[in-house]
Order: C-alpha cells, then sequence, then structure tokens
C-alpha cells in the first residue's frame, strides 16, 4: 500500500469530500470514553492536514464479528448515494472491518480507504502487493475476533466449573457481585418464589403445560420488559437443572454455588411427569385400550374413545364434542375382529411370495437406473467444480487473482464437493438398501395378522399405526386404509388369490406393481 509520502497527488486535491468511520467493540468501551473520541479527534486532524471536507461521521458501538453493523451498513449506503464522495478515513485496518464479508462490500465500492495509523491509502490505483498484505491484515483482524471468542467461551467454562453461572440471569434469579467482585446470581425476591410455586403446581401432576402458563400468567409470571411468558419458555424452566442447584454447560454438569429454588426430589417429579412416566403408567395399566387414537366418528369426525364397562367390558363411542352423535357403543371384540380380517388381505402364500420378490426385484432394476443417473450428475458437477479450483490455482500462479481472492473460493468450491460427495453416498446406501428394507416389508406384512393376534393392547395399536390410516367406524362398518406399500401389497395379494380360485395364469400378476391409474384413476407405483 501506498505510504503518506507516496500519496502526494492524493494531498494536492483541495477539499476533497469524505466520510470519516470510527468503531469500538463493546459498550463498555464508550462509556470508558477513550476509544471514539481518541478516533475522531485524530481522523478530523488528519482531514484538516490533507485538505479533506468530512461530510459525515459513522460510528459504531459494538462487535464486527458478524456483518451488518447499524451505521457501517448506513456508511455503504451513503457512499453509493454520493458518488463525489470516494474517500473513508478511518484509524486502522480491524477498524474498518473484522469480517470477509465487510471487506467484499468496501471493496466493491470503489473507494480511496486511509487507514491513518497505518500511514496507508488503499485505492484501486494500488499494486497488487499492496491489496494483498491489506488482505492479510484483514485475515489477521479476522483470527483476532475469532481467538478473542474462544478466550471468552474458555472464561465462561471457568466459571461454570467454579459453579458460577455463566451469562446473563435466568428467570428467577438476578446477577449481582460478590465480595471478590465476580458477577453471580441470587434468587429474585420479585420471581423466585413464583417459579418454585410453578414445581408445586406442576408436580401434583393434575394439570397440564398450557394450564401451568396460564396460572402462572395470571401470577404476574412476565419478563422484565413486562411481556407474558410463553409455554415454551416456562418448559424450559422446568427442565432447566440450574433451578435445583446444578449448572448444565456445554453438555457437561456442575455443582452450583447459588441458591437452588426448589429441591432435587421436587425437580425429579417435574421430569418424570414431563416424561409421561408417571402418567403413563397410570394410563397403561387403567386406560391402555388397543384403539384409542386410533379411529374417529363418520358422523362428527371426531376421536371414538374407550371405556370400560362392568369393570371387564370394553366399548368404544364418540367423544361427542358437537353434542349429541348417533353412533352406538360398539365392543372393542367387534373392532377387533373388523381389524384381524383387514390384516389378512396382507396373508399370501409362498406362490404369491415369489411374484412379489420377483416384482421387488424388477422395481429396483428402475430405482438403480435412477440413482445411476443421479450419481453420474453429481460427479460431473464435482469435477466441474475441481476445474474451477485447478482454473483459479493457475490464475493465482499468474498473478491474475491474489492469495486470499484464491483460498477463499477454493474453500467453498471445496464446501461444495463436500456436499456433492456426501449426496452421493446416500444414493449409493439408498440403491443398497433398497432391496434390504423390501423384503422387511413384505414379511411384516405376510405375518401382520399373526402378530396382531398375539399381541398385548399397546403393541396392537403400534403395528396398526404402522400399516394403516384414515381409520373410520360409522353406521356399524370400518373404513380403513392401508398405508403404502401395505395397499398395494394387498391388492397384489387380492388378485392372486382370485386368479388361483379361477384356475388363471398369475402372469399378469405384476401389473399391480408397475405405474398406471388405479381404481381411483390416480397414478400408482
Amino acid at each position: 500500500m501506498r505510504t503518506a509520502k507516496q500519496t502526494a497527488s492524493t494531498e494536492a486535491l483541495p477539499r476533497t469530500r469524505a466520510a470519516i468511520y470510527a468503531r469500538v467493540s463493546s459498550k463498555e468501551q464508550e462509556i470508558e470514553g477513550y476509544s471514539i473520541p481518541a478516533q475522531l479527534r485524530l481522523l478530523e486532524e488528519y482531514a484538516e492536514a490533507k485538505g479533506f471536507m468530512v461530510l459525515r461521521r459513522f460510528v459504531d458501538v459494538e462487535t464486527a464479528k458478524r456483518a451488518g453493523r447499524a451505521n457501517f451498513g448506513e456508511m455503504v449506503r451513503w457512499l453509493k448515494a454520493h458518488s463525489t464522495s470516494r474517500v473513508i478515513l478511518v484509524e486502522k485496518t480491524d477498524r474498518l472491518y473484522r469480517n470477509l464479508r465487510d471487506w467484499v462490500t468496501i471493496d466493491e465500492l470503489d473507494v480511496e480507504i486511509h487507514l491513518v495509523k497505518e500511514g496507508e491509502v488503499l485505492c484501486s490505483d494500488s499494486r497488487s502487493s499492496e491489496k494483498f498484505m491489506h488482505g492479510i491484515k484483514v485475515l489477521m483482524a479476522k483470527n483476532y475476533i475469532e481467538v478473542l471468542s474462544e478466550e471468552v467461551k474458555k472464561g465462561m467454562l471457568e466459571k461454570a466449573e467454579q459453579g458460577i453461572w455463566p451469562t446473563g440471569a435466568p428467570l428467577g434469579y438476578r446477577n449481582v457481585g460478590d465480595a471478590t467482585g465476580k458477577r453471580i446470581i441470587e434468587p429474585d425476591p420479585e420471581v423466585a418464589q413464583l417459579v418454585t410455586s410453578m414445581f408445586q403446581w406442576y408436580a401434583v401432576g393434575n394439570i397440564s403445560l398450557l394450564d401451568l402458563t396460564k396460572k402462572a400468567q395470571q401470577a404476574g409470571f412476565s419478563y422484565t420488559s413486562g411481556k407474558p411468558v410463553p409455554k415454551s419458555t416456562i418448559h424450559e424452566v422446568l427442565r432447566n437443572p440450574l433451578y435445583m442447584g446444578v449448572i448444565e454447560w456445554k453438555g457437561e454438569r456442575y455443582r452450583g454455588i447459588h441458591q437452588p429454588l426448589v429441591t432435587r426430589e421436587l425437580w425429579q417429579r417435574v421430569q418424570d411427569i414431563l416424561d409421561g412416566r408417571h402418567t403413563s403408567k397410570l394410563r397403561r395399566a387403567k386406560h391402555d385400550f388397543a384403539f384409542s387414537r386410533l379411529i374417529t366418528c363418520g358422523h362428527c369426525g371426531y376421536s371414538v374413545v374407550g371405556e370400560i364397562k362392568k369393570k371387564r367390558y370394553i366399548y368404544y363411542r364418540c367423544t361427542r364434542y358437537k353434542g349429541e352423535c348417533n353412533e352406538p357403543y360398539v365392543r372393542e371384540e367387534v373392532l377387533e375382529e373388523k381389524f384381524t380380517a383387514l390384516l389378512g388381505r396382507l396373508t399370501f402364500d409362498s406362490e404369491v411370495l415369489d411374484w412379489i420378490r420377483n416384482a421387488l426385484q424388477q422395481s429396483h432394476a428402475d430405482e438403480r437406473r435412477e440413482h445411476e443417473a443421479a450419481i453420474q450428475r453429481l460427479r460431473t458437477e464435482y469435477d466441474r467444480l475441481q476445474n474451477r479450483i485447478h482454473g483459479a490455482y493457475i490464475d493465482k500462479l499468474d498473478g491474475i487473482i491474489n492469495t486470499v481472492l484464491y483460498e477463499n473460493m477454493a474453500a467453498e468450491w471445496k464446501t461444495e464437493q463436500d456436499r456433492i460427495v456426501h449426496d452421493i453416498d446416500l444414493h449409493q446406501c439408498a440403491d443398497r438398501s433398497y432391496l434390504e428394507e423390501g423384503a422387511l416389508l413384505i414379511e411384516l406384512a405376510r405375518n401382520a395378522q399373526r402378530l396382531f393376534e398375539k399381541q398385548e393392547a399397546r403393541e396392537k395399536r403400534r403395528l396398526l399405526n404402522f400399516l394403516v390410516s384414515n381409520c373410520i367406524w360409522g353406521n356399524g362398518e370400518l373404513s380403513v386404509t392401508l398405508r403404502q406399500p401395505f395397499d398395494l401389497i394387498a391388492r397384489t395379494a387380492d388378485v392372486g388369490t382370485q386368479k388361483k380360485a379361477a384356475g388363471e395364469d398369475s402372469s399378469g400378476l405384476f401389473e399391480n406393481w408397475l405405474p398406471g391409474p388405479d381404481s381411483n384413476q390416480r397414478p400408482i407405483g
């Protein structure tokens, strides 16, 4: 980059229009009052000495780890709108940007940058070696903020290991300083008792999370802004072991030095209820019906639920949320008989099994061709990116582009290549597992009726949830839709049974497995 001595022609320009940019990385630096005033004073004196007319001053007091600083963005918009102002005065490189995106943004403006403390000027006429050194400084500034971030993370981990909550106080606590000056947390006298009460209310086991949220909000549980705390946040509070005296940080747990708001036993009881351990045991013992949450009423569209009559008979009825419903009660045995008959459609003999396996092999050939075509497209794209990387490397050797630009472009293309390799692996795995998964589904379908008859209520429901959907009970009839591919297997088994009973040739059986319209004239396959 050009030094101040090398920019005599620039200095000779009378009253060149310029913008000043100053930045500090934290609110504390602004309060201490040494950084921003010092930068502005230095830049104003430099502008006066060089004969610049300062039209705007932009100041940011925030981190530059991420792009999007408020006044930085305002300065970029201002420079785009004022083509006669092409000079930026800034203290040094890391004041202007510490991330690559901001560097590219400024570079595209085609402005002259005066790095006053570094005694350098960067513009479109600067030599490539000067621009290269500037790029090195940008990367060093970026590395500095990353190292700083790592040090902050290390400090937070160290605090957690000492039993001190590392960040801002969670709901129910407040940040205070101890005798040594360390920032710790203590119960907030305004809301701590309410947090304790929330655990106690929920631990009874007869209140939902939504009802608990409403109750807490009515009791005044809110953020400092006055906004009510939502259900999701209350769920996080109930799950946080901090309230029983344990700090969970980066997957590890440490004994906290703060005062707990609940006992360990109360906290664990709440976790059991959230996990459904206690309530689910009661439900299995007394109300775990085989077809719960599986059937809807054909008249109302609401759920059909089970009830025990005379302490031994199980009946199902509509919940009648709309009021009266004319659908009568139905015995569980009737529903079980209907489901057993349905699953019987999936039962087939060894001859039909051979047909289905043969059809699966034919289907796999098409599937394999699709995967191979996709893999070939991905490999072509991979090779195209590799050629780009090679071409950019030649440009770097020839001095057409600098090393920093090459490394950034190459890193982006290599990341895309990694994604392509991952996609290729997925296609190859899918191709290998197609036949294996198909064989397992066929075996499950063939034995579904036998498995259903032998299972307990909960396992019956799990099997049905996997095999069927849209179960509707109305007018004494059960309407059920088999999930794919079991509907296709059932149709194939039906056709095989019909052809066998009629003494017909089974060669047309594979038509059920080939793409074409189903009974509703919709494409299948």
